[in-house]
């Protein structure tokens, strides 16, 4: 597996490294010792899929209140998408920061996003798959959001956004101090 970093600290573009033959190829899509090496949160307590079947569509910006923060380790398994990762740690580098990467069911990257970063993500395509790997159960009560189109971040998603959920469209603009103690579902 290469592990390349991202504009936010802790976060990782995960790309894996096929052994090809005549049959096709074999690659690890995820190994605990590499993910040890690296600094990554190990563990996983949860998958999850995720099917979209409009283009332009936008999840997100998602994550949950301590102490149920998660680790995300997300794959896009059919279509592709545009993944974003916000870092919301006021203690780190990178704090208030995105990053964004294409995820395609081609190109077979993954996206590191450490506990503390919101997560979201916009379809490219019809019929967009996602594979989720989350290092904690998810908790109704504790799913938390940032709106998509916070001015706080500037995200540049790449296409105008087609269907965004109520839930997604409502989240609150980012304070600090509202992390903890707004919850909606996701």
């Amino acid at each position: 597996m290469k592990f390349q970093p991202t504009e936010i600290a802790g976060a990782w573009l995960v790309e894996i490294e096929p052994i090809e033959d005549e049959r096709g190829f074999f690659a690890r899509a995820w190994c605990q010792k590499e993910f040890d090496a690296h600094g990554i949160e190990p563990s996983l307590a949860q998958a999850n899929l995720a099917f979209t079947r409009r283009r332009g569509t936008l999840r997100g910006l998602h994550f949950q209140a301590v102490p149920w923060q998660e680790a995300k380790f997300v794959r896009c398994v059919r279509g592709a998408a545009y993944v974003v990762a916000v870092d919301l740690r006021s203690d780190s580098p990178t704090y208030m920061s995105w990053a964004g990467v294409e995820l395609t069911a081609d190109n077979r990257r993954a996206l590191y996003v450490p506990t503390g970063c919101a997560q979201g993500y916009q379809t490219l395509r019809d019929d967009t798959e996602m594979f989720y790997q989350m290092s904690q159960c998810y908790v109704p009560g504790m799913a938390r959001g940032v709106r998509y189109d916070d001015p706080a971040f500037n995200i540049e998603w790449p296409l105008t956004p087609t269907v965004i959920s109520e839930a997604d469209r409502n989240w609150p603009a980012y304070r600090s101090e509202e992390l903890t103690t707004t919850s909606k579902s996701s």
